[in-house]
């Protein structure tokens, strides 16, 4: 059973704009997994629809062989979201953001306190645990963003942008905290980013999105050699402009 299956996934807006056209995407159990393209190739639109919080859309859309379409709140159990923008309650401590979450998602009180301690100290926040996420860094806001995105222990992780706007410090910290999330929680992911390194360095696989359509996938060897570059960039910027 594929973690994400989707198949000739067609989404037009009430303007008629059509951000998604014939989609069909695949992302293995316990893989990771790159998604790249420019803004505006329908990325957001997709990852809406996986979440269900885009409505509307014609294809197949299965989580875990679960129907994302039909049942698209059984399906959002099982994946969990960060989202590009960090938006994080200001009013809560970083362990009252995690609790909530957990809670939200129909978990016993002990339990999700407990999950938010796991997770603090998963992410080298501990110490932060009674801090307002205002008063925090912004790369451990983002630490708590991801943190917050695995409370209720996801199957599959989606993860927009998430070293978007940090130094090349924290950027190679975040690697770090992503890979042991795949090791260790054992969580498939589904990555967007425009850093083409962080793609190289992190995914077993990759698919290009253009204009709502995946134009190129493969491993990054793979497309590397079928496009041409020593560089993933350069295959990415050969298929961006249509020249592959």
């Amino acid at each position: 059973m594929h973690a994400l299956e989707i198949t000739g996934l067609d989404k037009v807006y009430d303007d008629g704009t059509r951000a998604l056209d014939g989609l069909s995407l695949t992302v293995r159990d316990g893989g990771f997994h790159g998604l790249l393209g420019p803004n505006g190739s329908g990325k957001s639109t997709l990852i809406g629809i996986v979440t269900g919080l885009v409505r509307g859309p014609v294809g197949h859309v299965r989580v875990f062989g679960h129907d994302a379409v039909a049942d698209p709140r059984r399906a959002r159990t099982l994946v969990g979201l960060a989202p590009q923008e960090v938006h994080l309650d200001r009013f809560l401590s970083a362990r009252q953001v995690l609790s909530f979450h957990g809670r939200y998602f129909g978990m016993p009180t002990s339990e999700a306190n407990d999950r938010a301690d796991e997770l603090l100290a998963a992410f080298d926040l501990e110490d932060k645990a009674g801090t307002r996420p205002n008063r925090l860094s912004g790369g451990m806001r983002r630490r708590l963003l991801i943190a917050r995105t695995l409370v209720h222990h996801p199957r599959l992780a989606i993860l927009d942008e998430p070293t978007a706007g940090v130094d090349l410090e924290l950027r190679h910290d975040l690697w770090t905290y992503l890979t042991r999330l795949r090791e260790e929680q054992r969580t498939s992911i589904l990555l967007t980013t425009h850093y083409l390194e962080e793609a190289e360095a992190l995914c077993d696989t990759i698919s290009m999105i253009r204009g709502g359509r995946i134009v190129a996938e493969g491993t990054v060897p793979e497309i590397i050699d079928r496009f041409g570059g020593p560089r993933l960039e350069d295959a990415y910027l050969r298929v961006m402009r249509g020249a592959a």
